[in-house]
């Protein structure tokens, strides 16, 4: 069941809340990511199995035909860690087009060179090392919270957009009712890093999933995405919503 938003009227900046707990400043935050990442690479796709209850797959390749990928287009896909959402764009875009994945952890590429065959790309979706109007299609997926400037995000992505290209990001969105934001931090806390223990991957689980959640937590409210979207000069962005929680905000470069 998908509930569908359109941009709200708001103009002031949205950079991502800080997370003192973990660095200190920005440049903190990138070492602090990139070696978390580096070091969850060999398991990231065993724990997301975990996380998603095997459904992850099916839904981002659904989340991106909803968001119109179509065969033949050429994708950038932004934030690609082992490589999760290419996959799934390189099924539907077919021989006819291409997928290029970027992504600043050199364990994270390493790991999706290991099962694609696509042009890897190292670098921040914030200051893409990437010709303008390149693309059909740009993506990325449930790393929205890692970035700390949307609109320096948004006019990366626009700038290498074609004309009437279209950003499909996807995210995890706090939900709403407490109880159920209760249960959500529990299962990805607790349980998801136990079944890593009995499965025997990945030790710092525990780390990789209280941080997922904690970014999940201070992420900027969805209203504040579309705007940062609009204000990047995109068109009419919307987000669609399932199990009220799982974000798709897509819009297109006019």
């Amino acid at each position: 069941m998908l509930d569908t938003d359109h941009v709200p009227r708001l103009s002031s900046r949205a950079p991502i809340k800080a997370l003192p707990g973990y660095y200190a400043d920005e440049r903190g935050r990138r070492h602090f990511v990139n070696d978390l990442f580096d070091g969850s690479a060999r398991d990231y796709d065993h724990i997301e199995r975990l996380l998603a209850l095997g459904s992850g797959s099916s839904y981002r390749r659904h989340a991106l035909r909803r968001a119109g990928l179509a065969p033949g287009m050429r994708v950038l896909d932004v934030a690609t860690g082992t490589g999760l959402v290419a996959r799934e764009a390189l099924a539907t875009v077919g021989s006819g087009g291409s997928v290029v994945g970027l992504d600043p952890s050199a364990g994270m590429l390493a790991e999706a060179h290991r099962g694609l065959s696509i042009t890897f790309v190292r670098g921040r979706g914030e200051k893409l090392p990437l010709s303008g109007a390149a693309f059909d299609f740009v993506s990325m997926g449930f790393a929205l919270r890692h970035v700390s400037d949307l609109d320096l995000l948004f006019g990366e992505f626009r700038r290498v957009l074609k004309p009437g290209g279209v950003v499909c990001v996807l995210e995890i969105s706090r939900p709403r009712l407490r109880t159920v934001a209760a249960l959500l931090r529990v299962f990805m806390t607790r349980a998801v890093p136990a079944m890593a223990r009995v499965a025997r991957r990945h030790s710092d689980a525990r780390r990789l999933m209280d941080f997922y959640w904690d970014t999940i937590d201070a992420c900027v409210p969805p209203e504040a995405v579309l705007a940062a979207l609009a204000r990047s000069g995109f068109d009419s962005p919307w987000r669609a919503v399932s199990l009220g929680m799982f974000s798709e905000y897509v819009a297109k470069k006019s």
